[in-house]
């Protein structure tokens, strides 16, 4: 069994932001796959599984930096091993519709990658990157993420969900082909 987990923060104002973007892509793909993602609070996510062959979509119920908390939960109740999990989240050193899958990295200064790295006690789990960029300005890092996309940006997230949406299929019914970019 396999998880694929989309990072992001619970409150509707922060839907629509670039740190919401690995919850998008779950939400995205549980609708493509006709799934409906149910909140478990017992496992602080909502949950949608796949049957055939089966696997886990979630989103953590919690804030993006404490998603470790869920992460761990998950993989307990299910019995997944870190190396079956999919973590889908932003990456602010990629640029805009940038992605990689990558197996056994540190959070590179996420801290929703660090909080689940302190809960599993391992980096042995995949993390599928995707790119919001660095802010062209002065403004903090933190303040960047919880912002919209720009309207030029938007179209190509878009585009970049809808290449990723057919690769995650993929991954869930064959094994991994570890990738370094795309």
């Amino acid at each position: 069994m396999k998880a694929f987990i989309g990072l992001g923060n619970p409150d509707k104002k922060y839907s629509a932001t670039r740190h919401n973007l690995g919850a998008n892509v779950i939400l995205s793909l549980s609708k493509d796959l006709g799934l409906d993602l149910r909140n478990h609070p017992k496992l602080s996510a909502s949950i949608a599984k796949y049957k055939n062959p089966p696997s886990i979509l979630a989103i953590p119920n919690i804030y993006m930096n404490n998603s470790g908390q869920s992460v761990q939960k998950i993989l307990n109740y299910f019995k997944i091993i870190p190396a079956d999990l999919y973590v889908v989240h932003d990456d602010l050193d990629m640029g805009v519709g940038d992605y990689k899958i990558q197996f056994d990295r540190g959070p590179a200064g996420h801290n929703g990658i660090k909080s689940i790295i302190d809960h599993l006690g391992t980096t042995a789990f995949h993390r599928l990157r995707i790119g919001i960029d660095h802010p062209q300005d002065n403004t903090p890092a933190e303040s960047y993420v919880l912002r919209p996309f720009t309207p030029t940006q938007k179209p190509l997230i878009n585009q970049t969900i809808d290449k990723i949406i057919p690769e995650i299929k993929s991954l869930l019914i064959t094994p991994p082909s570890l990738r370094e970019t795309k």
